[in-house]
This record gives structure tokens, C-alpha cells and sequence, in this order.
């Protein structure tokens, strides 16, 4: 299956192009994703001065997994090359490296939010409603090219929620043809699936969306045109699972996972290194 989410390169992070913005923006607190606190705001004492990781390559062996985990869409270089004209925050003014660090976590939602439109796109069975996907992509497209006060104001939750109302259209029409007997179509939204024992579980064409599947055993289970939007797959055995045409699957998703040789993926998405130990 070709990749749907082509149509739109920049929504794939190029570190080498930012400001190392998600190592100073971003909090977070010590567990067992991180190996120490940090406030928004503050750099994490792990990046150079170029803006890249020191540890990159030991992340995980250091306890800094939730940093393999993340992905900014592509909403880091935005900020740090369009929405600031490349002037980096540690020579620039301080007033001007807060609004930096406010606007970033904006345009990664906004971003976000594309991804998800860009393969909406690309879904033929969505084809009834490509046009309006196409007006919101390009609305959202132009919310991300706004200047950082506009950006600073925007109400994101909103603007997400009326696109969620086109991507839930374009999840019905998808998992339609996966309808079970009498026509109804599985929907396993928001469902406490913590932990529970999937192991060959035929998910054809259920939704997802919003699902706790940490920890959940899906060995060899069949996700083929699943809604996975949200799907919270922390540490979830996909081993030998088929996830070819589950959609509105991230890479984020996908890394917080674990999985093996035999894990059939998406082409929107890469296999995650960490994956390569288990075969």
C-alpha cells in the first residue's frame, strides 16, 4: 500500500532543522520514561549547544525512553525556520525564546491534525467527503503560518474538534467495509483494553479511537483497517500482528510499542530500531 501521507514531507521531524525545541519546551517528570525532572522551559542538561542530543544513540539505556517515543510532526523546524525566521532562541531575545517555547506545542497539535487530514486524503474510501477534508487541511495549513501571537491565541481544542468531526466521517466510511454480520461496524472507542489478552484477536475494522491498550497483548492479532487514533499502545505486544490499512496510526504510537521481524506495519510509518532484538 502506498505511503498516504506523502502529500505533505514536512510533516516528518528534521532535527537538523530545529532549534532543539521539544529538549526545552517540553516538561517532564521522573519515571520510568524519563531519568529526571524538567520544567517547560529549560533545557534538558542532555543537549548541546548545536541543538542536538548528547545521549541520542543511550536514550533508552540512560532512562530517557519517552524521548524515543516523541515525534513533533514536523512542527519543530516550522517554528524554529517560519514561524521565527530561523533566529534561534539562545541568541535571540528572552521574551522571544518564551513565545518560541509557548507557540511549539500549538503548531506540533496543528500538525498533528495534518497528519491525520494528509491520510484522510489518501483513504479512497473516503473519497464522499474528500472535499471538505481538503478545505480543513488547507485551514489548518494557514493556522500554522500565523504569526506567534496568533498562535499564542489560537484555540486549538476547538479547531481539533471540528476536524475530529471529518475524521470520525472518514473512520465510518473506511471501517465499513470491514462491517460485521447484520452491518454493524465494531467500535471499541475509549475501551479500558489494559492489559488484556488479544493474543490472535480478529480487529478488523474496529475503532480504536481512544483505547488503553498498554501492555495489551496483540501477538499475531488482525488490526487490517482498524481506526487507530489515540489508541494508547505504551509497551502493547505487537509481535506478528497485521496492521496493513489501520489507519490514523503514528509513529509516536507505534514507537511506545514493542513488536518483532514478523509485525506487519503500515507504509506511513517505519519499523521502530528497538524492535530489531526481539527478531
Amino acid at each position: 500500500m502506498a505511503d498516504r501521507t506523502t502529500g505533505l514531507p514536512d510533516l516528518r521531524a528534521d532535527c537538523a532543522s530545529c532549534f532543539g525545541l521539544c529538549c526545552v519546551a517540553l516538561p517532564f517528570a521522573r519515571s520510568a520514561d524519563f531519568a529526571l525532572d524538567k520544567p517547560a522551559g529549560t533545557p534538558c542538561p542532555n543537549l548541546r549547544t548545536d541543538h542536538r542530543c548528547g545521549i541520542h544513540t543511550r536514550l533508552r539505556d540512560e532512562g530517557f525512553t519517552g524521548c524515543t517515543v516523541y515525534d513533533c510532526f514536523g512542527a519543530g523546524q516550522k517554528v524554529s525556520q517560519v514561524t521565527f525566521g530561523g533566529q534561534d532562541w539562545r541568541t535571540g531575545r528572552v521574551e522571544d525564546a518564551r513565545r518560541m517555547f509557548d507557540v511549539f506545542p500549538v503548531v506540533r497539535q496543528l500538525h498533528e491534525l495534518l497528519w491525520y487530514l494528509t491520510e484522510a486524503l489518501g483513504l479512497p474510501a473516503a473519497r464522499p467527503v474528500h472535499a471538505e477534508l481538503r478545505e480543513a487541511l488547507d485551514r489548518t495549513e494557514r493556522l500554522t503560518l500565523g504569526t506567534p501571537a496568533e498562535l499564542a491565541a489560537l484555540d486549538v481544542a476547538a479547531h481539533r474538534q471540528q476536524v475530529n468531526v471529518l475524521l470520525l466521517r472518514t473512520s465510518d466510511l473506511v471501517r465499513a467495509g470491514f462491517a460485521g454480520k447484520g452491518g454493524r461496524k465494531k467500535d471499541r472507542r475509549g475501551a479500558d483494553l489494559m492489559g488484556a489478552r488479544l493474543r490472535g484477536a480478529d480487529l478488523r475494522g474496529v475503532s480504536l479511537r481512544g483505547a488503553y491498550l498498554i501492555a495489551a497483548d496483540l501477538t499475531g492479532a488482525d488490526l487490517r483497517g482498524a481506526d487507530m487514533i489515540g489508541a494508547d499502545l505504551r509497551d502493547a505486544d505487537l509481535a506478528d500482528a497485521d496492521l496493513t490499512g489501520a489507519f490514523f496510526l503514528t509513529q509516536p504510537q507505534v514507537n511506545a510499542a514493542r513488536g518483532s521481524a514478523g509485525t506487519r506495519l503500515p507504509d506511513s510509518v517505519t519499523r521502530p530500531v528497538h524492535w530489531a532484538a526481539r527478531g
